[in-house]
């Protein structure tokens, strides 16, 4: 008997294509609060952490002090930016249509942040409940938490599970967590060393689109 290989998707950047969106929502929100310079560049180093992570690495990075008091702020803007423009990962929808087997989500964002971009993108159908958040574990990403976490949830070893990531942050965990771990570059916010940062991060695979997860997927025996 063939042995289950559970996959564990990342949410953003990899079933929804939200990284752009979230990095305009940061900059506008700190604009708004009189802290300019919050840019692309400087959002492309917090991907893969959850809120109050990116709150704190964008201060080391700036200067910037977010106020704890308006921390809403940040889900209200992203949410209309989400609502109006979210779509799914190229292709993901005919890969989540064929994918045989249990799978899950396991996102840095909030669940409401997570059910909204699934929501809105068509793509809830496919996950049920087996959705978890950072927020249900002590240490977000790169610590392993929320992949153990995850894969006692589907009563799996951690071992037999195979994690989707964008982020060298997700692929740290998922290694940590002893889990095989493909990189994925086929969001909007990919950059030139995308591919080479996942690998330093300890990717087994990297794949640019769907079709090449479906192939690394087949020769790891899971039908995709």
């Amino acid at each position: 008997m063939a042995r289950s290989r559970p996959i564990i998707f990342d949410c953003d950047g990899v079933l929804v294509d939200s990284e752009p969106l979230a990095a305009r929502a940061y900059e506008r929100v700190y604009e708004k609060h009189g802290m300019p310079g919050v840019n692309t560049s400087i959002i492309a180093q917090c991907i893969g952490m959850k809120q109050s992570d990116i709150i704190a690495k964008i201060r080391d990075l700036t200067g910037h002090q977010f106020p704890p008091a308006a921390d809403s702020d940040i889900w209200a803007e992203t949410k209309v930016l989400f609502s109006e423009e979210l779509k799914p990962t190229s292709e993901i929808t005919a890969f989540l249509q064929t994918l045989a087997g249990d799978r899950c989500v396991a996102s840095s964002s909030s669940v409401e942040r997570i059910n909204h971009s699934l929501a809105v993108t068509g793509l809830a159908r496919f996950f049920g409940d087996a959705i978890y958040s950072s927020s249900m574990v002590k240490n977000g990403k790169p610590a392993p938490d929320i992949f153990l976490f995850a894969a006692e949830k589907m009563d799996a070893n951690p071992a037999d599970c195979i994690v989707i990531e964008d982020s060298p942050f997700g692929i740290q965990g998922a290694v940590a967590a002893g889990m095989t771990a493909i990189g994925y570059t086929g969001g909007g916010h990919t950059y030139a060393e995308h591919s080479a940062r996942l690998t330093a991060a300890g990717a087994d695979f990297v794949c640019a689109d769907w079709h090449e997860v479906s192939r690394q997927l087949a020769e790891l025996g899971v039908p995709a």
